[in-house]
């Protein structure tokens, strides 16, 4: 359930039912093409938005809407239409870029992706955020796409701590 994309829409509810506050951390702005204003927002909005399908993995059924072609915003346009409770469309959020050591299409270089970090918080008696997560790559050239099924990797990644 927690890795269900739709989820994003109500992780600040449920915060807010169950613990009373708004959340610290602002959720990336999440629409439900099967909430009839939600969907009037998103039809009229396609080309600004990341739409992404609610049964889909990996990156797949997916349309990045400032990046698309007219035929790839109307092909997603038909397919909310026909099937709204399987999309939610969000805003599209600035990657961080990371130096990359790249080979194959450079010939090996250092060259700018877009990179997330997962970090991992293991909650129990205290809360701990470990010294480390997954840094997910979009290793082609100008992807916002960090998914390993649609071309990304992933980067090691270090947490150094000194006495200070």
């Amino acid at each position: 359930m927690a890795d269900d994309k739709v989820v994003y829409y109500f992780v600040p509810k449920i915060i807010k039912y169950y613990l009373g506050e708004d959340p610290i951390l602002p959720n990336v702005g999440t629409f439900l093409a099967s909430e009839p204003e939600d969907r009037v927002f998103i039809m009229e909005n396609l080309e600004k938005l990341v739409v992404k399908s609610a049964n889909e993995a990996g990156g797949y059924g997916m349309l990045m809407g400032p990046w698309a072609t007219k035929e790839e915003i109307e092909s997603f346009r038909e397919q909310i239409r026909a099937n709204p409770r399987n999309f939610i469309a969000q805003h599209p959020i600035s990657l961080s870029r990371h130096p990359t050591w790249c080979h194959g299409d450079t010939d090996g270089a250092f060259e700018g992706r877009h990179v997330d970090l997962r970090p991992y918080i293991l909650y129990g008696e205290k809360v701990t955020v470990t010294p480390g997560g997954l840094t997910r790559v979009a290793l082609k050239k100008g992807s916002l796409v960090v998914n390993s099924s649609q071309g990304g990797g992933s980067k090691d990644t270090w947490v150094l701590h000194g006495d200070s």
